[in-house]
């Protein structure tokens, strides 16, 4: 993944990014070795250059497992393309963020993602410079 993805450029400013809800994100499967594409809801924190991420099947969904094995990803989003390093949300604070993030982001009524929020699994994308 890591060589597919050194000439992609950075948006200079992600801040025109941070209002879209998904992004599609590639990673390298771990058994075949092949890109593995998925569409998944997302939150970009422009300040941090951090995507975060909750995966519904936890560590059993396909994507975890293949970021498991092989933390280099690409993002697109809004038709950029990034280069990043996937991660498990680090401790309780950017779980927490990420939970958060998420839910006021993509929840059409009260109480609807509220299951998602408490079970899904965190991850982060740290988008290379």
């Amino acid at each position: 993944m890591a060589a597919c993805c050194a000439s992609l450029m950075p948006v200079i400013d992600l801040r025109v990014l941070a209002e879209e809800s998904f992004c599609y994100l590639t990673t390298t499967g771990r058994v075949t070795g092949e890109s593995h594409e998925i569409e998944i809801w997302v939150a970009l924190v422009p300040e941090r250059r951090a995507l975060y991420m909750l995966s519904g099947g936890g560590d059993r969904s396909d994507w975890v497992k293949n970021l498991r094995r092989d933390p280099e990803v690409e993002v697109r989003i809004a038709g950029e393309r990034f280069a990043g390093r996937a991660r498990e949300a680090k401790d309780a604070e950017e779980d927490g963020l990420a939970r958060r993030l998420l839910v006021e982001k993509h929840e059409s009524s009260p109480g609807r993602l509220e299951n998602w929020r408490r079970t899904a699994m965190p991850v982060v994308v740290d988008l290379m410079e």
